[in-house]
């Protein structure tokens, strides 16, 4: 199945669950785990723990539209490593994001016509 990009589905207590990076998801994310700083964020997840993974999908969760609630979420029966390949996923979305943003700038450049010919 083909997601839009930053969708992500994983498999929870056997039933495929869609996980979106919301800017809510991301504020979520980021007070939980960094207390408001980015860099604190960033720094902690290079090193997460699993509850931090908790954490985290209990925020793409609700981006994607559901809510387990953490102790909900704790008691699940979730692949680990998918979790984290999924959380992963969803992140690297904000970099295609960036990059497809800047190439669409490059062709609006002033000089340059839609061919690419200034």
């Amino acid at each position: 199945m083909t997601h839009p990009r930053g969708d992500v589905c994983l498999r929870i207590n056997g039933e495929e669950r869609l996980l979106r990076l919301t800017l809510g998801a991301l504020a979520e994310i980021e007070e939980a785990l960094g207390g408001g700083d980015i860099k604190a964020l960033a720094a902690r997840l290079k090193t997460p723990r699993a509850s931090d993974i908790i954490l985290i999908l209990n925020a793409l969760l609700a981006g994607g539209g559901a809510r387990l609630g953490l102790e909900a979420l704790k008691a699940s029966d979730i692949d680990l490593g998918a979790a984290a390949r999924a959380i992963a996923q969803a992140f690297a979305a904000l970099g295609e994001e960036e990059a497809d943003v800047n190439k669409a700038g490059d062709n609006d450049a002033p000089g340059k016509s839609a061919s690419g010919e200034g």
